[in-house]
């Protein structure tokens, strides 16, 4: 019996992560995902948000995706992510700014604005934001 599962997330960049890992979690359509060797074959769409791998030798790799497909076979999960960035690798500065273009964009009555379009990019800054703020947090202990 194996303890581990194989982990591929690719972004419409290239391969941003591949190895073999512990677990894995996400944040599906319809909630959190822990992804253990041997799951259930499951096939979902990710909200943007955090993908965490816990590495089979201690300690954790932190990602940010903008959403996309994930795909569970039990010795394989592959993310499927239009942008998928390294959790150190985001902009906390950009994505503050984007929150807050968004909420503007939203709380402007006057102005001709896609709700849904203001709404997604708010949606997507929050979870860089706490993508960022989660990876911190790991960090410091």
């Amino acid at each position: 019996m194996t303890n581990t599962i194989h982990c591929d997330i690719v972004s419409a960049e290239g391969q941003i992560f591949s190895g073999t890992v512990a677990m894995v979690f996400a944040t599906g359509e319809m909630g959190e995902l822990g992804i253990a060797p041997r799951h259930t074959p499951l096939l979902t769409r990710l909200k943007p948000g955090q993908v965490r791998v816990k590495l089979v030798e201690g300690g954790e790799d932190f990602f940010y995706v903008s959403g996309g497909i994930i795909e569970i076979q039990p010795h394989v999960v592959t993310v499927l992510a239009d942008t998928a960035i390294r959790a150190d690798g985001l902009d906390e500065a950009a994505a503050i700014s984007a929150k807050e273009e968004a909420e503007r964009a939203l709380a402007d009555k006057q102005g001709e604005i896609d709700i849904a379009e203001a709404q997604s990019k708010l949606a997507e800054a929050v979870a860089q934001i706490a993508a960022l703020q989660q990876w911190k947090k790991k960090m410091k202990h």
